[in-house]
């Protein structure tokens, strides 16, 4: 068989020995430019989220902010070219939060760049919302963004000089509008009601009877507390030891029926004594007088500062 020398021509049709090389490089070349491209974006997105999203940093410096938002601004170039829009924005979680105030807060629309907002500056203006506990808000390339609430869990209905405000378990305030939406929950009234209701409210629910009777817990010199029963009845608590008169309230209202009686005050502040007023007895009618039609029209306008029954919520 003869030799082919190195020298030699390649046959007609071959691609030559160069021609070859330069293709095969080319092949490698790509994929190593694609993931040299997302490696990249990736490394500068983890700069941004990182120097902005770390717990108790305080904040970047002016050099370090002008940095950020020059990333920020190059990512976001970057993503709107690769086509990483917004499309979609995604809300779980959310029952009373308003719709607008979470928009605004998010602080990004569909059609902006997936990329062109921050995440953890997005999540801090979230969690500022009276009714949001826990927030989590997440990216998904190439145009989705995740929000993930938990809200708080309205508790009871605070009335305090005439304005009623919802609070949580913790006595945190969470909105002062549509209130009449959630008018089953408890009513507590007064200065200092909200921030030491919890205590009261739970102990109440531990006797369903007494809590079914209940209209409002009145605070008392943000001392004590009283309960305004359905029937009128107002009954005193003594201060720092609501469970225990509820305790003993419960046991007498069995064995007795305290609030089938005509009485007007249960007071219960005396540990060993249990004080009871009864329901006063109604006047007698007057005799019919002739009356002119000044003194008739008189008597359906109330005197100004005339003192409001004590269990009457203020």
């Amino acid at each position: 068989m003869p030799r082919v020398s190195r020298g030699a021509r390649p046959l007609p049709g071959r691609p030559g020995r160069f021609w070859l090389l330069w293709r095969r490089l080319r092949r490698l070349t790509r994929p190593a430019l694609g993931g040299a491209l997302v490696i990249g974006v990736a490394a500068g997105l983890g700069a941004l989220i990182y120097s902005r999203a770390t717990p108790g940093s305080g904040g970047a410096g002016g050099g370090s902010a002008v940095a950020v938002a020059s990333s920020r601004e190059q990512l976001a170039r970057l993503s709107a070219a690769l086509g990483w829009r917004v499309r979609q924005v995604i809300v779980e979680g959310r029952a009373n939060t308003p719709e607008p105030l979470l928009r605004a807060a998010l602080g990004v629309s569909p059609g902006e760049p997936v990329l062109g907002f921050s995440l953890a500056e997005a999540l801090a203006r979230i969690q500022t919302l009276p009714w949001i506990e826990n927030v989590a808000v997440e990216r998904r390339l190439p145009g989705t963004v995740l929000v993930e609430l938990t809200e708080r869990r309205p508790y009871a209905v605070w009335q305090n000089r005439g304005k009623f405000t919802l609070i949580d378990h913790g006595g945190q305030m969470l909105a002062d509008q549509d209130v009449g939406a959630f008018r089953f929950l408890p009513l507590v009234v007064g200065a200092g009601a909200a921030e030491h209701a919890t205590e009261l409210l739970d102990a109440l629910a531990r006797y369903p009877v007494l809590q079914a009777h209940t209209v409002a817990a009145v605070r008392v010199g943000d001392r004590r507390w009283n309960l305004c029963m359905r029937n009128g009845v107002e009954v005193l608590l003594p201060e720092g030891h609501e469970a225990e008169a509820l305790e003993r309230f419960a046991a007498l209202q069995e064995a007795h029926d305290l609030l089938g009686r005509p009485l007007k005050v249960i007071d219960f502040r005396l540990p060993d004594r249990l004080v009871m007023r009864p329901e006063p007895a109604p006047p007698p009618e007057p005799a019919p007088l002739a009356k002119s039609p000044s003194s008739i029209a008189s008597q359906g306008t109330p005197l100004p500062g005339a003192a409001a029954p004590a269990c009457r919520p203020t």
